[in-house]
């Protein structure tokens, strides 16, 4: 008992940390559309290109990283280099003045991210029990999505006050709150490396033809999933004012706070993969929904 409380402080720091990078994060992307758009005087193409290469190099990333952590058995490590990449890179939007700019800081940012992804979802379910795992990930999910809320938030309080680029340093500092508590409180948990066994053992196992048909359903899905970005310039077409821009993605932020622990608590209960069929049946009904919307 002694042990699984100890593992579940490490689930309660992680997600402190995701809080708070989250909160720097989108404090500025809450931002970042209009600044691109309207300050800079790019064009939505270039938004979506700036977007899409920063994503993609993300989720390339987590793949090496993850087979990384698995061969040096530390996965602290990487997610420390990770987030300090990103929540120190990321206030460097207030010197940009131009998209390649930008360009380079967001794939920076996103290079960050697909650093740490991997290892910290390992590092977060070796911590603790498979029976809380569902449970563990919508704590985590739902503290991620908190900071999602509150940095749109400070956004739309401080943006009209002190302007885009003084709002953009502002996200320095939860994000080195972040990095701090990732240093001091998050533990390593070695003990579950004592078989230095080779990574590729048994990795037929692993691709099997239901695992290598799930990851081609999350690529469909991917393909067909779209940008916040676009969502926020909507709502500036829509007569949004330009600073209350963060107000839209507020609302999205908020949904998906609501949902966290509820859907880990019935994953649990009922099935990963039925959770996750309800979830990609949500985002298709959203989807034609948006069809349908009246001009």
């Amino acid at each position: 008992m002694g042990e699984h409380k100890n593992s579940f402080r490490n689930v309660i720091a992680l997600g402190l940390v995701s809080f708070f990078t989250d909160m720097s994060t989108e404090l500025i992307l809450a931002l970042l559309p209009g600044f691109v758009i309207y300050e800079l005087k790019c064009t939505r193409a270039i938004l979506g290109f700036i977007e899409g290469v920063a994503e993609f190099l993300s989720y390339v990333l987590r793949t090496f990283s993850g087979i990384l952590s698995d061969i040096i058995r530390k996965r602290k490590m990487l997610v420390l280099i990770g987030y300090s990449v990103s929540n120190f890179v990321k206030p460097l939007l207030t010197f940009a003045r131009s998209w390649l700019e930008v360009f380079s800081i967001r794939v920076v940012d996103r290079i960050g991210k697909g650093i740490r992804t991997s290892p910290r979802d390992a590092l977060l379910s070796e911590s603790i029990s498979s029976k809380r795992i569902g449970l563990a990930f919508g704590i985590h999910r739902t503290l991620d999505q908190a900071g999602a809320i509150v940095g749109p938030l400070i956004a739309l309080l401080i943006v009209p006050l002190l302007g885009f680029r003084k709002t953009f340093l502002i996200s320095l500092f939860p994000g080195l709150i972040a990095v701090i508590i990732l240093l001091i409180f998050v533990e390593e948990k070695g003990a579950y490396y004592s078989k230095r066994e080779s990574i590729w053992k048994d990795l037929s196992k692993i691709l099997n033809a239901r695992f290598i048909f799930f990851l081609i359903i999350a690529g469909v899905f991917s393909l067909g999933a779209f940008n916040y970005s676009f969502i926020l310039l909507k709502s500036k077409e829509l007569g949004l004012p330009l600073s209350l821009m963060p107000l839209s993605y507020l609302v999205v932020n908020v949904a998906h706070t609501i949902i966290g622990i509820p859907i880990g608590y019935v994953s649990d209960k009922i099935g990963k993969i039925k959770c996750l069929f309800l979830t990609y049946f949500t985002f298709l009904v959203t989807c034609v929904l948006c069809l349908f919307r009246s001009k």
